[in-house]
C-alpha cells in the first residue's frame, strides 16, 4: 500500500484525489520538525515536495521513497544526481503553473509602468493629483525581451503582444524557426538588450544561468530599461542590480524571487529605488495551487500504477533503467 508524505499541505481537491485511490494513504508533515520527518520517511514510498532540500542527509532517513514530486518546476533545491543514483524518479508539475507565473510577470510590469505603488500611497495620503510630467507609460508599442521561450515565457511573450507590445524572444536552445512561426522575432542577447524597454527572465537555474544578470548584462540593456524575474533568484547578481537601480541606468525592476530566500533584511534590493517585490508568490494562486497538487498526485499515482507520463519527469534515465 503505496505511502505518500506531504512535506506541507496541499490544496484540498489534490487530497481528496489521493483518498479516492484505491490502496493510498498519505500524511502531513512539518518537514522543521525532524522528529516527525524521520518517522514519517520510514514509511514514507512517495513524497510532494515544495522548498525542503532533496538531499543526501534527506534520503538517508528515506528508505523506502520510490518517487519525488516537485511541487512546481523548479528543482535547484532537489540533488537530482542523487535520485537518479538511486532509480528514484523527480517530476515537477509541467502544465500547472505557467499561466499563474505569466500573469504575475504581466502584473508586475504593470505595476511598474503605471506607478500604481506611488499612486496608491499619494492617494491615501491625500495627494490627489499627477504630476506636471508624467512619469508612467503604457506598455503598448514598447520593446520587450523575453528570456526563454519554454511554457512560462511562451505565455509571457502570448500576454506582452496582447498589450500591443514588440515581442523579442531570446533562448538558444529554441530553433528559430519554432519562435518565427509563433509570430516573434528571435534575436541575440545583446541586440535585444540593447532594444527592449523591458526585460524579463524565464530560465531554469543551472551552471550555465547563475548570476546570468550581472554588471556585464546590465551595462549592455538600454538605458532606461526595467528587468522582471519571476523565475529563480539566482539567475541575478542582485548587488549588481541594485547598483543599476540607483545608478537609474536601470528604470525599475519586478522581482518574485531572491537569491536567499526568504529574503534577508539586508537584501540591497529591497532599498532600491522603483522595486516592487513579492514572495516567490508568482504560482501561489487558488488555481495555481490545485492544478499543482493534483500533478503531483497523478504523478505519483501513475509511478505505483505504471502510467507516469513521461514529460513530467526531469531524470528520464531513470525511466529507462527501471523500464
Amino acid at each position: 500500500m503505496p505511502h505518500i508524505v506531504l512535506l506541507r499541505g496541499v490544496h484540498e481537491d489534490a487530497v481528496k484525489r489521493i483518498e479516492a485511490e484505491p490502496g493510498f494513504t498519505f500524511e502531513t508533515v512539518n518537514p522543521e520538525d525532524r522528529g516527525a520527518l524521520e518517522s514519517a520517511m520510514s514509511r514514507g514510498e512517495a513524497i510532494i515536495v515544495r522548498a525542503t532540500k532533496i538531499n543526501e542527509d534527506f534520503l538517508s532517513i528515506s528508505p523506502k521513497l520510490g518517487i519525488v514530486a516537485r511541487h512546481g518546476v523548479g528543482y535547484d533545491a532537489v540533488d537530482v544526481e542523487a535520485l537518479t543514483r538511486r532509480g528514484i524518479p523527480l517530476t515537477v508539475t509541467a502544465y500547472a503553473n505557467a499561466l499563474s507565473v505569466a500573469e504575475h510577470a504581466l502584473m508586475l510590469m504593470l505595476t511598474l509602468a503605471k506607478g500604481t505603488q506611488t499612486y496608491d500611497a499619494n492617494t491615501r495620503a491625500m495627494k490627489w493629483s499627477n504630476t506636471g510630467a508624467p512619469t508612467c507609460w503604457d506598455l503598448s508599442g514598447q520593446t520587450v525581451l523575453v528570456l526563454g521561450f519554454g511554457r512560462i515565457g511562451a505565455r509571457v511573450a502570448r500576454l506582452c503582444n496582447a498589450f500591443g507590445m514588440r515581442v523579442l524572444i531570446h533562448d538558444p536552445y529554441v530553433p528559430r524557426n519554432t519562435i518565427i512561426g509563433a509570430g516573434f522575432t528571435p534575436v541575440k542577447l545583446d541586440d535585444g538588450l540593447a532594444e527592449a524597454e523591458w526585460v524579463t527572465v524565464h530560465c531554469p537555474s543551472n551552471s550555465e544561468t547563475r548570476g546570468m544578470v550581472n554588471a556585464e548584462f546590465l551595462r549592455a540593456t538600454k538605458k532606461g530599461a526595467h528587468i522582471i524575474n519571476t523565475a529563480r533568484g539566482t539567475l541575478v547578481d542582485e548587488g549588481a542590480l541594485a547598483a543599476a537601480l540607483h545608478s537609474g541606468h536601470i528604470a525599475g525592476a519586478g522581482l518574485d524571487v531572491f537569491w536567499e530566500e526568504p529574503v534577508r533584511a539586508d537584501n540591497p534590493l529591497l532599498k532600491a529605488p522603483n522595486t516592487v517585490v513579492t514572495p516567490h508568490s508568482a504560482a501561489a494562486t487558488v488555481q495555481g495551487m490545485r492544478r499543482m497538487g493534483l500533478s503531483c498526485v497523478e504523478s505519483i499515482i501513475g509511478h505505483f500504477n505504471g502510467t507516469l507520463d513521461p514529460d513530467m519527469v526531469i531524470n528520464k534515465d531513470v525511466l529507462r533503467r527501471n523500464s
